[in-house]
């Protein structure tokens, strides 16, 4: 089992957001950062992380756990 840093803005999603989706989960879209979309790419089901909120607070809020494998974001235009 790996660990990883899920890193939110709270204005954008919050760790309260996180909570409210409950155990079904969201995606995890807008990732544009190539490494990034890499280690998003190496996680597996079970896998957890550190939720931490950047910028405000600067502080791991929670953890959370990957329930899904990767797939592409269905926000990204370019299809990448």
């Amino acid at each position: 089992m790996a660990y990883w840093l899920f890193k939110s803005e709270p204005a954008t999603w919050s760790w309260a957001q996180q909570v409210e989706a409950g155990a079904a989960g969201t995606h995890w879209n807008g990732v544009r950062n190539h490494l990034a979309k890499k280690h998003l790419m190496a996680m597996q089901v079970g896998d957890r992380g550190f939720f931490y909120h950047s910028n405000e607070g600067k502080a791991v809020v929670g953890i959370v756990e990957v329930i899904r494998p990767y797939y592409p974001d269905h926000t990204d235009a370019t299809g990448r």
